[in-house]
């Protein structure tokens, strides 16, 4: 909530921009429709009316009824507020975990989903660092690279869902992760010097955490499997496996035995012909003495 020479301004569609609902994400839409009628059904149960509810928690009557009516995905602060205002006694908070899900494109939140789940996880990147690794800066300016351009909202978004996969380090018990990226990559000046600082930094951080392998493949080896592109490699405690490269299987996620053994073998290769782990930190070290 603003005030502008005494007025209070409300919010409206126009300051809340990227966060209309995917219409083709059918489990987003089912979730921002109910929680926009539990939050209509509860400012009626109350003789509330849309503009007063809109007054209380900083946002125009609009864009009220577009939240409502299940248009618009509701931010968090929002239903706090508006939990409060309806004594709701948490009920419209308790939906924050659900939407907020909703605010990341469908392909990567199927992803994280996958990596939530996983009790070991397996990454060779061969021509970018691992999303897992990335800092917030250097995933917009990667992302600003692409072509064609995203919108600035579909941009914030999407760096937004890379970011918050990175909870996987925190998971108690931690997964088993390992990572193998090429030189070159660390050598790619991407958002400039002082956001390559940084994520050599966060290489490191990451890389010294005892449920994490850090492997760095010098610009000077031989040729190996990984040439053809991205492998990843997940496993879960049922015993079960899913799998994807770049230069396999047309590119598509694999679960079956033979496919993955043959993932498993060129990421086992991959590894042996990398950088141990001890000698990959030191490399990074000094890149970013270098930087």
């Amino acid at each position: 909530m603003s005030v502008d020479g005494g007025a209070q301004r409300l919010k409206t569609e126009a300051d809340e921009p990227g966060w209309e609902v995917d219409p083709d994400d059918d489990w987003g839409v089912a979730v921002v429709a109910t929680v926009g009628r539990q939050l209509r059904l509860r400012r009626e149960a109350v003789g509330m009316r849309a503009a007063e509810l809109g007054t209380a928690t900083g946002y125009g009557e609009d864009l009220i009824y577009k939240i409502e009516s299940g248009k618009r995905i509701p931010r968090p602060e929002f239903l706090d507020k508006a939990d409060e205002v309806l004594g709701a006694g948490g009920l419209i908070s308790a939906m924050k975990e659900d939407v907020a899900k909703v605010r990341y494109p469908k392909k990567m939140r199927a992803l994280a989903k996958m990596e939530e789940r996983a009790v070991e996880i397996g990454v060779y990147e061969s021509i970018n660092i691992a999303g897992l690794l990335q800092t917030p800066e250097h995933a917009r300016a990667l992302m600003e690279s692409w072509l064609p351009a995203y919108s600035p909202e579909d941009l914030e978004r999407r760096v937004a869902a890379r970011v918050a996969r990175q909870s996987v380090f925190e998971r108690s018990p931690a997964p088993a992760l390992g990572f193998v990226l090429e030189e070159a990559t660390l050598c790619r000046n991407v958002g400039g010097t002082m956001v390559r600082r940084r994520q050599l930094e966060r290489l490191l951080e990451v890389g010294r955490l005892n449920t994490v392998t850090l492997q760095v493949m010098p610009t000077m080896s031989g040729a190996h499997p990984g040439m053809s592109g991205r492998i990843e490699l997940l496993k879960f405690e049922d015993g079960t496996a899913v799998g994807r490269s770049d230069g396999a299987f047309n590119g598509r996620p694999v679960s079956d035995l033979k496919q993955l053994r043959i993932l498993e073998l060129r990421y086992g290769t991959i590894r042996a012909q990398a950088l141990p782990p001890g000698e990959s930190l030191t490399l990074i070290e000094q890149l970013l003495g270098e930087t």
